[in-house]
This record gives C-alpha cells, sequence and structure tokens, in this order.
C-alpha cells in the first residue's frame, strides 16, 4: 500500500467507512496522534493549532468534520451566513458532546458600523451564532470581509468586539480579508485590539512581498495569521476538470512560519486525504516547486482583489472583485448557491454592464471581467430550489 491509499484508508476508517474493527481502530489510533501534524502557536493568543484546519464553509456532511477531527484536526472554520445558518448548526450537533477543550470554533459575522442599530443587530448576530454551535463562546469571532482600513479601526465595531471579549463570549478577536491586505494589517497593529487575522494567501498573489513584510510586522505585534483561498480557486478551469494539487498549495503556504494554519475547504474525503498528505509530509519539495511554477502563468479563477478593475471601469463598480469572487464560488468551487448568496449580498440586479456598449478593464491576471460577469450574473434569479 503506497502512501496517498495508506492516508486515504485511514481517512475513510476515522469516518466510519471501515467496517473491519481492529482496522478502523488502528487507523484512529495512529491519526489521532498530534505529532503526525506539526503545530505551530497563534500569535499572542497562545493557541497552539496544527498546521492544517478545517474550512467549513462548503460542507454539508458531517462525516467530513468527524474525519477531520479524528484525524487529529482541532480548529474550524465557519460563519454566521454559511448556508444560511445551517453550517454553524451542524458543527453545533457535532461538537455538542464532544470535550471543549478537544477543539476551537471561529465564526464570522459582516459588520456594518454606520448602520442606525449596528451594535443591537451586531450582538443579535453574535447571539444567533452561539445558538446555533450550542456554545457558550467561540474560541475566534472575525468582523467578516473587511476591505478597508477604516472599518478596521472604526470605534463603533471596535468597542462592540471588546465589550463580546469581556463578557465571555469570544475568546479572541479578529478580522477576515481579501483585499488591501498590506494597509489593513497595518492598520490592526495600530488598533491593538486584534488578535488574528484570516486572510487570503497563495502563490499566485501579486504582492507577496509587500505582503509577507506587512504579515512579519503583525506577528512583531502579536497578530496571529490563518489563511484561507490557498488553492486559488481549486481547479484551473472553469469547467472543473483541472483539479488543483492542493497538497501543493499547503505546502507553499507553509513555508511561511507566520502562517500558523490554513484553513482549507474540503467538502469530501479525497480532498481531505490529500490535505492531510501534505500536513503529514509537509515540506515544500522539487515536484511541488515545479508544479506550481507550471500554474504561475496560468489565469485560474482567483481574483488577486487588485481593485485595478475598479479603477478601469467606466462606472467604478467596487463590487467587480466580489463579483469575481462569486465566480470562482460557482465554477471553482461548485457552489452555485454561495454564488448566488455572494451576489445577493451586493445587492445585484443583474444589469449592472447591460448599457455598457464596450468594457474598458483590463484585468492583470487576464480575467475577461465583462464575460464573468455575463456568465455569473443569472444566478441571481435562478430559484433557490435549482442550485445544489
Amino acid at each position: 500500500m503506497n502512501r496517498r491509499k495508506f492516508l486515504g484508508f485511514s481517512v475513510l476508517a476515522t469516518a466510519g467507512a471501515i467496517v473491519n474493527p481492529s482496522t478502523a481502530f488502528a487507523s484512529v489510533q495512529r491519526t489521532k496522534e498530534k505529532e503526525f501534524i506539526p503545530t505551530r502557536v497563534l500569535g499572542k493568543t497562545g493557541l497552539t493549532i496544527p498546521i492544517l484546519s478545517m474550512g467549513v464553509m462548503r460542507a454539508d456532511n458531517p462525516s467530513v468534520v468527524r474525519a477531520a477531527y479524528n484525524a487529529g484536526l482541532t480548529f474550524f472554520d465557519t460563519a454566521h451566513g454559511y448556508q444560511n445558518g445551517k453550517n454553524e448548526e451542524m458543527l453545533g450537533a457535532f461538537f455538542k458532546d464532544k470535550d471543549r477543550n478537544s477543539f476551537f470554533i471561529a465564526t464570522k459575522g459582516k459588520a456594518n458600523p454606520d448602520s442606525e442599530h449596528f451594535e443591537t443587530e451586531y450582538e443579535e448576530l453574535l447571539n444567533t451564532s452561539l445558538r446555533r454551535l450550542q456554545m457558550d463562546y467561540v474560541d475566534i469571532f472575525y468582523a467578516h470581509a473587511i476591505d478597508n482600513i477604516e472599518q478596521v479601526n472604526h470605534p463603533k465595531l471596535t468597542t462592540l468586539l471588546k465589550k463580546f471579549k469581556e463578557e465571555g463570549k469570544i475568546k479572541h478577536i479578529g478580522f477576515s480579508t481579501h483585499a488591501n491586505k498590506p494597509e489593513q494589517i497595518d492598520a490592526a497593529i495600530e488598533a491593538g485590539i486584534y488578535e488574528v487575522i484570516l486572510i487570503s494567501y497563495n502563490f499566485k498573489l501579486n504582492i507577496l512581498p509587500e505582503l509577507d513584510q506587512a504579515i512579519q510586522r503583525g506577528v512583531d505585534a502579536g497578530i496571529g495569521f490563518v489563511a484561507m483561498k490557498t488553492m486559488v480557486g481549486g481547479t484551473t478551469d472553469a469547467e472543473g476538470k483541472q483539479k488543483i494539487d492542493g497538497a501543493a498549495c499547503l505546502r507553499w503556504a507553509w513555508k511561511n512560519p507566520n502562517i500558523t494554519t490554513a484553513i482549507p475547504g474540503f467538502t469530501g474525503f479525497d480532498l481531505l486525504d490529500n490535505c492531510l498528505e501534505a500536513a503529514y509530509f509537509p515540506q515544500l519539495n522539487d515536484k511541488d516547486k515545479l508544479y506550481l511554477a507550471g500554474l504561475q502563468e496560468n489565469e485560474m479563477l482567483y481574483c488577486q482583489n487588485c481593485e485595478k478593475c475598479v479603477d478601469d471601469c467606466q462606472k467604478h463598480l467596487t463590487v467587480i472583485p466580489s463579483i469575481m469572487r462569486a465566480y470562482m464560488y460557482n465554477y471553482g468551487y461548485r457552489q452555485p448557491s454561495l454564488s448566488k448568496e455572494t451576489l445577493a449580498e451586493l445587492q445585484l440586479t443583474g444589469s449592472e454592464c447591460s448599457d455598457c456598449k464596450a468594457c474598458t478593464v483590463r484585468c492583470p491576471s487576464g480575467f475577461n471581467v465583462a464575460e464573468k460577469i455575463a456568465s455569473i450574473s443569472p444566478i441571481i434569479h435562478v430559484p433557490d430550489a435549482y442550485l445544489v
């Protein structure tokens, strides 16, 4: 049995898919040993976490969560809005009988501190998440999808986050971001309350030198970093036929010691197997380097969030990067409901580009932005019952 087959065998055993009792027991025992997956400390939180964690966003099968947990993963990331709350409910049902010291939970909520009723609405958002999770507290609570330094330092937001922590509803304060990351990291250092930042981080980023320097400044200030979007969209083509080698992508991210953990969103045992292979053998090797180098010039599905499209656009549509993310969710992740949810939050009509004679956007990543917008916008009008 080769290494890859052994890992898959172990994952299936932890999921209860293999019925031979002695074999399943041996596999569970092996994968539960924490030394198989290296750990790192998450900044000043002091939390010691395996370098591989689970992004639960797309998962709807508790057996996959069980397999990840039994394999030694201890950190699980969800959000208030994922699957309209069902994602948190699934985690709550799974963990309700587990030792609370055996796992860490992070959840997120989008904040609009300029809203007249912000404090009441945001507190109810957190309370709802706690009820779904059947927990008194979460280990990390992120202000979700922050995209500018004004939000990072908004006094109404920072005051409320500190209140949540003082009340014991959250143990550690953070925010998640896809855009303007170096600037937001510096703003977080200045704010002084943020302990964790969840950032998109992968080998395709055009701003890696600046970002790595900002991450180092954050680490020096005690901030811990969690990586998302490490697999740059999951596939190299819109048809989904050319899957990304997640193991190579993860090993690339982990070569930066300032990345405490990564949260790939595996929904099935094959990808979990691939990620575990990376965690058990985390050193970036020559084969990985050759593979990733071969993808450098590929367009792929990951939007850099550089916002050049906003400057080029005749209407200066600030939502273009988010529309590109919705495109990735549908064609890369094969999650049309998540794509529609993302577009719905932008309050799009589906006709934003209808009166433009020609698109003036020139994307540095090579995206045909007008074509992608035209391709994904109709999903707004598709009934939820037809989205699977």
